[in-house]
């Protein structure tokens, strides 16, 4: 018996002491624990870890950050600004949470539909 798994639900990890220099895209989750200087461009979720640090632009259908983001921010979806997180560059997203704790210094765009673009290998 073989167990399929749907490419669009793996999940990507950068773990904690990784540093990564260069663009990641994917078509399904990715999670940063670690450090990336590049963009990201992720088909599903996107999560930045306390401990995460992005230095680049984000794009995901959903964004949930908890660690620092350096760059632009733009979600299909929703983006979700943790307590402890530190974004410095703009954001757009059809939806925002903001937690209170959070560090943001940039300009939002909220509209009802952000292009999405397919991650094509």
């Amino acid at each position: 018996m073989s167990i399929k798994s749907d490419p669009f639900k793996e999940m990507n990890i950068i773990g904690t002491g990784t540093v990564v220099d260069g663009k990641i895209r994917s078509q399904g989750n990715v999670r940063v624990d670690g450090k990336l200087v590049g963009d990201v461009t992720a088909g599903e979720s996107l999560t930045i870890g306390i401990s995460g640090e992005i230095d680049g632009n984000v794009t995901a259908k959903n964004v949930t950050i908890g660690g620092k983001v350096r760059g632009t921010i733009s979600a299909s979806e929703k983006i979700v600004l943790e307590a402890k997180s530190v974004i410095r560059g703009d954001i757009r997203a059809t939806r925002l949470i903001i937690d209170e704790g959070s560090i943001f210094d940039g300009r939002v765009s909220m509209t009802e539909k952000v292009p999405t673009y397919e991650v094509k290998h």
